[in-house]
């Protein structure tokens, strides 16, 4: 009860507060390149349920490529590489999250392409609302860049990244209250202005591979 009413609270104020940034974002994203303002896309929710996720758009349409995002992708806009960088395009889901598809803290939803995939086990990850952001965003922050250069990054994701991630939402919901819920949204702030000690050592990103600029 009281992280559902943490979550209406957040979002409400959140698209109130936001409301005239918003505005302005959507402009930028609309005088960027041609296409609609917001990028919509269904994900697999809690029990399984599909939902529409809401993000402004940041890459160009009709782009074609594949699900998952690499460093230097070249469909990204110039003004979606800004909103990416400050996770400013995840903006529109505090929507979600007011209309209970989604939570403040919570596994990040994936497509359903990529859950058919999961094993038994993973697949309890499904008893969990989905979140606008989760311990492995703090893990495992440098994806795109892991996955940039690769001949198969879809492939690549679902047979290394997507289970190591898995498993550290797993275990953080093993321990999880709402106490621990209010210190990683605080860390995931402090992680959006640069400060982050979570970072797994092992995943590290290959040499040559930049982050996104």
């Amino acid at each position: 009860m009281a992280k559902r009413l943490f979550d209406i609270v957040v979002a409400g104020t959140g698209l109130i507060v936001w409301a005239v940034p918003f505005a302005v974002i959507a402009l930028a994203v609309k005088l960027s390149s041609p296409g609609p303002v917001r990028f919509c896309q269904q994900r697999v929710g809690r029990g399984g349920r599909l939902f529409w996720l809401y993000k402004f758009r940041t890459m160009r349409c009709n782009a074609g490529g594949t699900e998952v995002t690499v460093a230097g992708d070249r469909r990204i806009t110039p003004v979606g590489k800004i909103l990416r960088r400050l996770k400013l395009d995840e903006l529109p889901q505090l929507w979600n999250v007011l209309v209970g598809d989604m939570s403040v803290i919570g596994p990040r939803p994936e497509v359903e392409r990529f859950v058919r995939h999961y094993t038994p086990e993973q697949r309890a990850v499904l008893e969990q609302t989905p979140g606008l952001a989760g311990l492995a965003q703090l893990v495992y922050p440098h994806e795109a860049e892991m996955l940039g250069g690769h001949p198969n990054p879809e492939e690549l994701y679902v047979r290394e990244i997507m289970p190591r991630k898995l498993a550290v939402d797993l275990e953080y919901e093993k321990t999880r209250t709402f106490w621990s819920d209010l210190r990683l949204a605080f860390e995931i702030v402090l992680f959006i202005f640069g400060r982050n000690k979570r970072v797994d050592p092992s995943f590290r990103i290959p040499p040559g591979r930049r982050a996104l600029e």
